[in-house]
């Protein structure tokens, strides 16, 4: 079954760039464009995406602010920021507002399909090139209080902790599996698995998890 997207982005010349990415993708087709936030939930609504790309900075209506208004709606279409923006507080702004994946626009077509690819297979992704930004945001809030409920990392096995790590490193369930010699099947019911017993669903909480209890440093 073809993946319907939807592209957010107030400059042409990026949608027109995103979309012949994406035309030699196999199993993927863009639906709709759009040039503002504000026009995101009507286009949601009228041609209901399975997956939004979408920019951050636009006129009128941002994207954050445009995917706060989605996400308060109850819609839970995958959604993909596709940013030039790097600032470490953006980034976790939008994780945190419901983005279940952040990109640079300046990816390759492979890092575009791996990312469209983990958010049709229901995981997230994160940039490599901001893997670091995010853990480092990660420690400085950890540093300052600003931790998500303590849970005990032994609640976990020595295999899941090394899923834990390889996750919030940004990597694939397919890449996992294949560094691990683990099928697919296995890597994502042990993802499935550590997000079920610490009660965190997302690639934010669990960085704040990992710096918090040390599964993972500045240096990894």
């Amino acid at each position: 079954m073809t993946c319907r997207l939807l592209l957010v982005d107030d400059h042409s010349l990026i949608r027109a760039g995103v979309r012949a990415l994406v035309s030699d993708i196999t199993g993927y087709s863009v639906v709709g464009e759009a040039d503002d936030g504000d026009q995101l939930l009507e286009q949601v609504r009228h041609l209901a995406p399975d997956i939004v790309l979408l920019d951050i900075s636009m006129r009128s209506t941002s994207g954050l602010d445009a995917l706060t208004q989605l996400r308060a709606t109850g819609n839970t279409c995958r959604v993909l920021i596709l940013s030039m923006h790097t600032d470490p507080d953006l980034i976790m702004r939008a994780l945190e507002s419901g983005a279940h994946g952040y990109l640079l626009k300046d990816t390759t077509a492979t890092e575009l399909e791996q990312a469209l690819a983990a958010l049709r297979n229901g995981e997230r992704y994160l940039s490599p090139a901001i893997a670091h930004t995010v853990i480092n945001q990660a420690l400085m809030r950890a540093q300052h209080g600003r931790q998500p409920a303590g849970v005990d990392r032994h609640n976990l096995t020595a295999r899941q902790l090394e899923i834990l790590r390889l996750i919030v490193r940004g990597k694939s369930t397919r890449e996992i599996a294949a560094g691990l010699g683990l099928s697919i099947k296995t890597v994502e019911t042990h993802r499935s698995q550590i997000m079920k017993r610490l009660q965190i669903y997302d690639v934010a909480g669990l960085v704040l998890f990992a710096v918090r209890e040390k599964i993972i440093s500045l240096d990894d």
